[in-house]
């Protein structure tokens, strides 16, 4: 009986992600198999649950609700601030990522998501944060 792939197990796989209007926001085509261990927490919990059951050579095409994906759009974590608090000026273009420092000390990064003369609203949200994404994917080998 061929072995149908479950938590713990090691695998690559093939895939294409797509958004609802089909266009491709990622695909591992022209690259190595993506490579992960299922239910480690190294890809989207969806995805995770898309390649459980699937035997080698097998494929699969799942719809990824937001909620198994990168979660929902918060908007909580987009803010406006004044042009002028931002001290490298040059790097300011609408989908640039600035390195910030949250009130506790810890850093990361934020989308600057738009631009006016005086402000810049940066967004903390991952970019796929909100979306549906849709894959098709090909459970190759057990690693």
């Amino acid at each position: 009986m061929e072995r149908a792939a479950k938590s713990g197990d090691r695998v690559r796989v093939a895939y294409t992600g797509r958004f609802d209007d089909g266009s491709i926001f990622d695909s591992s085509e022209g690259n190595p198999p993506l490579e992960f261990t299922i239910g480690a927490g190294e890809v989207i919990s969806g995805f995770d649950s898309a390649v459980t059951g699937l035997k080698s050579g097998e494929s699969r095409t799942v719809a990824i609700p937001p909620e198994e994906g990168y979660g929902l759009h918060l908007p909580e974590m987009v803010a406006e601030v004044e042009r002028r608090q931002i001290p490298d000026d040059h790097l300011l273009e609408v989908g640039n990522y600035l390195e910030v420092n949250a009130p506790n000390g810890a850093s990361f990064e934020v989308r600057i998501a738009g631009l006016t003369d005086s402000h810049v609203r940066l967004d903390g949200n991952h970019p796929l944060a909100g979306k549906t994404l849709n894959f098709e994917i090909t459970l190759i080998e057990f690693v």
